[in-house]
């Protein structure tokens, strides 16, 4: 089972850059490059809501959960 994150995916879908993302996140472009290749542990409900409201999202456009 796994969290499956498709922020590339929303983040190509927006012709939005990972360096503008982070501008206006304000999240450091290594800790986003981090969630974007699903390799966080964890992700703050704040940061959730900041890139959500920048890619004018859901939660769930961005997180998706697997069984396989």
């Amino acid at each position: 089972m796994a969290i499956i994150v498709n922020l590339d995916v929303m983040m190509a879908r927006r012709k939005m850059s990972l360096n503008e993302l982070s501008e206006k996140v304000n999240i450091t472009l290594a800790n986003l490059s981090i969630l974007k290749t699903g390799k966080a542990k964890a992700v703050r409900f704040s940061t959730l809501e900041a890139i959500c409201e920048a890619l004018d999202c859901q939660p769930g456009d961005i997180l998706e959960f697997s069984k396989d």
